[in-house]
């Protein structure tokens, strides 16, 4: 008999505008993460400055169409006391890969 998946990964589910993007319901945040930058990799939205051009290297992520609607769920404080608001984000500008998880948690139940 197998244990039940705890943690980062136990299946949890997903809000609709991160579904529609990654074509599931339900993923462990471990896979959320996985394949959300396998697309920012796959699409070379990183760059090494703040709302720069990507350049498919660098701690920022470039916010492309697809993107867009998955970040601008996240308006969330952090355990710090940190605030990520992305609701008006535009397509072109940039989040910092250390907000990822603000934007992972923002979209799931």
């Amino acid at each position: 008999m197998s244990e039940e998946p705890k943690g980062l990964n136990k299946p949890v589910k997903l809000k609709a505008d991160l579904a529609a993007f990654l074509g599931a319901s339900e993923l462990p945040r471990t896979e959320i993460t996985k394949k959300l930058w396998d697309y920012i990799k796959a699409n070379k939205l990183q760059t090494k400055t703040e709302n720069g051009q990507a350049e498919n290297a660098g701690k920022y992520i470039v916010a492309d169409s697809k993107l867009l609607p998955v970040f601008r769920n996240t308006n969330s404080t952090s355990k710090s006391g940190k605030l990520t608001d992305l609701t008006n984000i535009e397509e072109g500008q940039t989040i910092n890969m250390m907000q990822m998880a603000a934007v992972v948690g923002a979209n799931v139940e």
